[in-house]
């Protein structure tokens, strides 16, 4: 099994895969502090939610990407020396399937170019995807078959949270669609502007897009607010949640066979080979020691992110 980990500015989304199938997903909230001890906690936490074990379940290998550098380090450390994952970090560096014809391709962040790669193969080209996170990002897939950049525009949370901080008698809202445009009570009246006001910008920014591209590429939303906006607006084909978990499964299908071995560390007095093997056996060993977090490596650039 592959432990996919889209690492985003606002949510980690982590799933679970059993050859293509996937048969796992959880979201939590980002925090960019944690440890991998904290991590270790946390994720063991969520695999016995659904009655499984990140010692035993049988998982192969690890697929990362990250646009939090912070972060990257820990999971890193988790993954490759406290479960003895071989890791792959996606990075400019590695076989990425797909071409990133940008002006500085080192810059575009992981997750666009993930998105950029499932949608290809899922829906051909040329495609755009829609990804409403902490900013909304649009990421333009040519008919060609290369990412070609595109859009990024503030998310509607932060834009309500940017709004509410600089006003003295404006508060926090639910995000979700109001009865009607004409608001009768501040709450209506921001709902308004925050949801029919961002239906608009996702509306004319792709009418722009489709207006450059050559054919009619097919509009994928995805993202923690793309089921809140899609119905709204007859521009969106798709609604695809996990589009950015199956790029980082076909990054990993592209380039497992070039990770190196993962080291061997005893950890509580158990060699690594042999807490691998107990591990596939149920056997367990319990909690990890070690203190020390490995420096972020060089990935691609923390322009956009999955929220």
């Amino acid at each position: 099994m592959l432990l996919a980990l889209d690492v985003g500015n606002t949510n980690v989304v982590g799933g679970l895969y059993n050859g293509r199938r996937l048969v796992a997903r959880w979201r939590v909230s980002t925090s960019p502090h944690r440890t991998a001890d904290e991590l270790h906690v946390l994720w063991d936490g969520l695999f016995r939610t659904q009655g499984r074990s990140l010692s035993s379940e049988g998982v192969e290998g690890a697929c990362l990407a990250s646009v939090v550098p912070s972060l990257t380090g820990s999971y890193e450390h988790l993954l490759q020396e406290r479960l003895g994952l071989p890791t792959l970090v996606i990075s400019s560096g590695i076989d990425l399937g797909i071409e990133v014809d940008t002006d500085n391709p080192s810059e575009v962040g992981a997750d666009r170019i993930m998105n950029a790669l499932a949608a290809r193969e899922r829906y051909g080209a040329p495609a755009v995807v829609a990804d409403f996170g902490t900013s909304t990002n649009f990421d333009v897939v040519s008919p060609g078959g290369a990412f070609i950049g595109g859009v990024i525009a503030p998310g509607m949370a932060a834009s309500v949270d940017a709004l509410v901080a600089r006003t003295a008698q404006l508060h926090r809202i639910a995000l979700r669609r109001p009865q009607r445009a004409i608001g009768r009570n501040t709450t209506a009246c921001m709902q308004s502007g925050a949801y029919f006001g961002y239906v608009g910008l996702v509306e004319g920014l792709l009418s722009r897009i489709l207006d450059e591209i050559h054919g009619r590429p097919a509009v994928i939303a995805t993202g923690g607010l793309a089921a809140v906006i899609a119905p709204e607006t007859r521009k969106i084909d798709h609604v695809d949640p996990d589009l950015t978990l199956e790029g980082i499964r076909l990054v990993w299908e592209r380039n497992r066979d070039t990770l190196a071995p993962v080291p061997v560390r005893n950890v509580d007095g158990v060699p690594g080979a042999q807490r691998a093997a107990l591990s596939q056996e149920g056997g367990g060993t319990g909690a990890s020691q070690g203190s020390g977090e490995k420096a972020p490596r060089s990935t691609p650039g923390t322009d956009g992110e999955q929220g």
